[in-house]
């Protein structure tokens, strides 16, 4: 018998994704699933019931698709949705498998109540960075739509174009923007910007970045502060030192954009501060500072996460939940990463979980009734060692 998908509908406020499209429920009927989808659970992202129903998908209530469900797929599962979430626990049925984003990090006490319910999480958070584990990366995914849309705010918001026009009534100049960080939110802002027509320049702490900046039409800015490239390429976490000498070599820079795009934002941790009050008043009135990291407490010392605050006539946005501004092609990708994910996982139509799999143990976080990622442990207060009971009991399961 088929291991059966189930998709929830998203209960976040304002949250439009859906973790699974009708054609990825296609997909997975040629792995040996199949799949149930809760009423409506796309209607936001315009993938209406009866597109799954085509597509093979039986269609029918939460209380249902819980019920039914072997594994569970969600865009927010209970971590990255403490409140609303909270409520499916009591749904949750021993020996079943939930996927989505849960900010185990952060969210070590709802981790803990999904593993007491007997679920295994795997965590869409903790999918290693490593070139196998690309179609599943969905941090990335979600990045890109983000990155796409805080230069759509951006433009929006900016009492000017960002073309240059010559006109009958004169020379209209193009907006200047400016990229905080480049990784792949940054790069596709960078993207975004030229295409709308602003003459574009961008900073990241690794100077090997130089490249795929300058590819993209921007001139990358040189700022001094020290070496900070980690291993793999990705930028590495800073002290306050560093940050505080890229915030004094960066204010000049800052003068003369209409707008700052910031990106800098660390999975499990506290946005690290770049552009302070003082910075902002160094900007012109009327330009515009777009803190991608709002949700992570922001890049910048004057964001509200989901508020617009006006300083010195600097309009600084913090918007929440970017990705989800564009629902379809968000679902789209996300759903992609999600199917990725479950060829690893089922196996001739049947759950297997594969522990010496790097992928699938690096991103399973609970398992057997307790947390089984030793990060999410130390998170919570619980370190691993080795010849533990919880390594000891996922070694069992290899």
């Amino acid at each position: 018998m088929a291991v059966t998908v189930g998709v929830p509908r998203e209960t976040f406020p304002g949250e439009r994704r859906v973790a699974l499209t009708p054609r990825a429920c296609e997909d997975l009927k040629k792995i040996g699933a199949s799949v149930i989808v809760e009423q409506s659970a796309g209607e936001n992202a315009g993938y209406l019931d009866e597109h799954y129903a085509a597509r093979g998908a039986e269609v029918a209530d939460r209380d249902d698709v819980f019920a039914s469900a072997k594994i569970l797929v969600q865009v927010r599962s209970l971590g990255a949705n403490p409140d609303e979430g909270r409520s499916d626990l009591a749904r949750f049925q021993p020996g079943q498998t939930l996927i989505g984003f849960g900010e185990p990090l952060t969210a070590t006490r709802e981790c803990a109540d999904i593993a007491a319910a007997g679920v295994s999480l795997f965590a869409m958070e903790m999918v290693p960075r490593i070139t196998r584990a690309q179609s599943m990366d969905a941090l990335s995914s979600m990045a890109t739509i983000a990155g796409y849309e805080a230069v759509l705010l951006a433009a929006i918001t900016l009492p000017k174009i960002f073309p240059m026009l010559m006109t009958a009534a004169g020379t209209l100049t193009p907006a200047k923007v400016f990229v905080l960080g480049a990784g792949v939110a940054g790069l596709q802002a960078i993207a975004t910007a030229r295409r709308l027509g602003a003459v574009v320049q961008a900073y990241d702490v690794r100077a090997a970045v130089k490249e795929q900046i300058e590819s993209l039409g921007a001139k990358f800015v040189i700022i001094d502060a020290g070496p900070a490239e980690g291993q793999g390429g990705y930028a590495k976490a800073m002290d306050e030192a560093f940050y505080r000498r890229q915030r004094e070599l960066m204010k000049e820079t800052l003068r003369e954009q209409d707008v700052v795009i910031t990106t800098a934002a660390v999975p499990g941790r506290k946005a690290p501060l770049l552009v302070t009050a003082e910075m902002v008043e160094a900007m012109a009135p009327g330009s515009v500072l777009i803190d991608m990291a709002a949700e992570r407490g922001g890049n910048c010392e004057l964001t509200r996460p989901g508020e617009t605050v006006v300083y010195h006539g600097v309009s600084i946005v913090g918007p929440l939940n970017l990705a989800s501004r564009a629902p379809a092609h968000a679902s789209q990708m996300y759903a992609s990463n999600i199917v990725a994910l479950l060829k690893l996982l089922v196996k001739n139509g049947a759950l297997s979980l594969n522990l010496e799999d790097e992928v699938i143990r690096e991103t399973l976080v609970t398992h057997d009734g307790r947390i089984a990622h030793p990060k999410v442990r130390e998170a919570a207060g619980e370190p691993v060692e080795e010849g533990s009971p919880v390594t000891a009991d996922l070694a069992s399961n290899r």
